[in-house]
């Protein structure tokens, strides 16, 4: 059986909200009531039905930090290897291979 490690601080995490949205995020902090991220990015399906990554909220910068609640979100597990680069490319600008 294979168990994997749980994420910790500072790795990309995705979360499924309540509402049904999918969320990249760095984990900054986990409290037993939030969690603290940064520069969330909601993934979407696009034209060519490829998948990206755009903002969370277009109204904040990219380089926010939020504190979201637990009650809203539905599940949490670390962001799968090539989601994870494509979501540091795209916040950071630097590509991992």
């Amino acid at each position: 059986m294979i168990i994997e490690t749980p994420y910790k601080d500072g790795d990309v995490v995705s979360f499924k909200l309540a509402s049904g949205e999918e969320i990249v995020a760095r984990l900054d902090k986990e409290t037993t009531s939030s969690y603290k991220i940064s520069k969330p990015m909601v993934l979407i399906v696009q034209t060519d039905e490829s998948m990206g990554l755009a903002p969370f909220m277009f109204s904040v910068g990219p380089t926010g930090k939020f504190e979201m609640q637990k009650s809203s979100v539905a599940c949490t597990a670390k962001t799968e290897d090539n989601i994870a680069k494509q979501y540091t490319a795209t916040t950071t600008g630097i590509t991992i291979n």
